[in-house]
């Protein structure tokens, strides 16, 4: 079995665990973080993804986002996955934007980046495959959601793999990266191009949209919210009549105390989508 137990640990009568697996699609060790709840004992459950932003690890969201109460309730696994891959001979860059920990969920094809930054293929296969042969996962009842680079993957995975993921949502997403500072640079970077609309949520809405409902949560006080591009996507978003609650909270930042706050409504969005 390719997985290592780092830690387990009860936790609202379910389990919060962190493992590490050897990547076959980075190349390297990885790490990652689930919590299953008590329920799983007896039967499969459905699962959450949750996609964390630069300079995240797994182990943010899963210490500050407060959702392992509401799994529980909902009897519903969380996975936090890393935000890119790690560790000695693995690229960088003196940068917090770009390189470890600012991976951006896409398949980079330029060097120096191409041999370990392939994490949409991580996320959506080799991560994928493992949860559903390891844990008490139901592969056909999935969801994603992610804040600010992991809105963006949750975004745009959620919208070029529906077969997987059922219902789509994130916390101040990078809604429109080509048209974005946090965008322009890692994608020059890891694709050789800005021009990526394969890769950019308001492109991906205007060309095929999502076939179930959508979420979106920002707040009004966000200190990156020029970056962010959240009216470009709500356009795209009402051109196509998608069906997305698309809110903005007055007073709320770009914090986890703002993730925190709304954590509730998005795995109770989810658990209906679910069933």
């Amino acid at each position: 079995m390719n997985l290592q137990i780092v830690s387990e640990n009860k936790c609202f009568d379910g389990v919060q665990g962190v493992y590490t697996h050897n990547s076959t699609t980075t190349q390297c060790d990885m790490t990652f973080a689930v919590f299953m709840p008590s329920v799983s004992q007896f039967i499969k459950v459905p699962c959450l993804w949750y996609l964390s932003g630069l300079t995240c690890t797994h182990e943010n969201a899963m210490t500050k986002a407060g959702a392992q109460n509401w799994a529980e309730e909902f009897g519903m696994a969380i996975i936090f996955p890393d935000t890119s891959p790690r560790g000695e001979g693995v690229a960088d860059d003196a940068a917090y934007d770009l390189g470890q920990g600012a991976g951006f969920y896409i398949d980079a094809t330029q060097d120096p980046w191409a041999q370990h930054y392939q994490m949409e293929r991580y996320i959506t296969q080799d991560l994928q495959k493992l949860l559903v042969d390891e844990f008490n996962i139901e592969a056909g009842a999935q969801a994603i959601t992610g804040h600010s680079m992991g809105g963006h993957g949750a975004l745009t995975l959620g919208m070029k793999h529906p077969e997987i993921y059922r219902s789509v949502s994130a916390f101040a997403p990078i809604c429109n990266p080509t048209q974005s500072d946090w965008g322009k640079k890692q994608f020059a970077a890891y694709l050789g191009k800005t021009d990526a609309p394969e890769d950019d949520a308001t492109e991906l809405m205007k060309s095929k949209g999502h076939p179930n409902p959508l979420l979106i949560d920002v707040g009004a006080k966000d200190e990156f919210w020029d970056l962010l591009g959240t009216a470009a996507f709500a356009g795209a978003a009402a051109s196509r009549k998608q069906d997305i609650t698309n809110r903005i909270h007055s007073g709320y930042d770009h914090s986890y105390w703002f993730i925190s706050t709304f954590i509730e409504d998005h795995i109770s969005f989810h658990a209906e989508a679910l069933g």
